[in-house]
């Protein structure tokens, strides 16, 4: 079993704590976690109807906010990105323009540069994502779509076709890499740009060697 802890130190401090789920269900069900969550905001969030957006945060004209969604304190959502699906961006994160945010967490003080796609994924805090970054959600390319994670060479199976990445605290990825679905980083793992990263591909490439 994936422990979330061994990914963002402060896990158990966020509003997400109480929920057990597993990672790929987090993410499945972001929308009904997150719609949850809004009527436990503190003071300072305004909420229309399913978007509450803190008033320190900054939305620039022409986002596209389709809730349920949670923008928090200094948070920054830039004009042209599109979050959907179920979002969960913390404090002092941040989304630039030309990027898609579907059915993710990103935790305290994170950052999607512009052109970037980050789809069902949780981001622990102080992620920096460069531009053209793209976390991948579904394997459209192979015929089994089920995405299976690699963890200490052991493959997990999670009965899921839609899930993309685990990108723990500090972690940085370079700009124009790409995430396959199923991605695990550990905390301050460092990805150099133009990477490919599919973990399940290398599993499945070692074990016919």
């Amino acid at each position: 079993m994936i422990q979330l802890s061994g990914y963002f130190a402060n896990w158990q401090q966020t509003e997400l704590a109480a929920i057990n789920d597993a990672p790929w269900e987090l993410t499945g069900n972001a929308a009904d976690i997150i719609k949850d969550l809004l009527p436990q905001l503190t003071d300072g969030y305004r909420i229309t109807n399913t978007v509450a957006i803190h008033e320190s945060a900054t939305v620039e004209d022409g986002a596209t906010l389709k809730g349920p969604m949670i923008i928090g304190p200094n948070a920054f959502v830039s004009s042209r990105s599109y979050l959907r699906g179920g979002v969960y961006v913390s404090e002092g994160c941040a989304v630039g323009p030309f990027c898609e945010v579907k059915s993710s967490f990103m935790l305290k003080g994170s950052k999607l540069a512009h052109l970037g796609f980050l789809g069902d994924s949780i981001l622990g805090e102080n992620v920096n994502l460069e531009a053209g970054v793209v976390v991948a959600n579904h394997r459209n390319e192979w015929t089994e779509k089920e995405i299976k994670l690699i963890q200490d060479r052991r493959e997990l199976p999670t009965g899921a076709i839609k899930f993309g990445s685990l990108i723990g605290d500090r972690s940085k990825v370079g700009a124009n890499s790409v995430l396959a679905p199923g991605t695990l980083l550990k905390p301050a793992t460092i990805i150099p740009r133009l990477t490919s990263v599919d973990q399940q591909a290398e599993h499945l490439s070692l074990a016919t060697q």
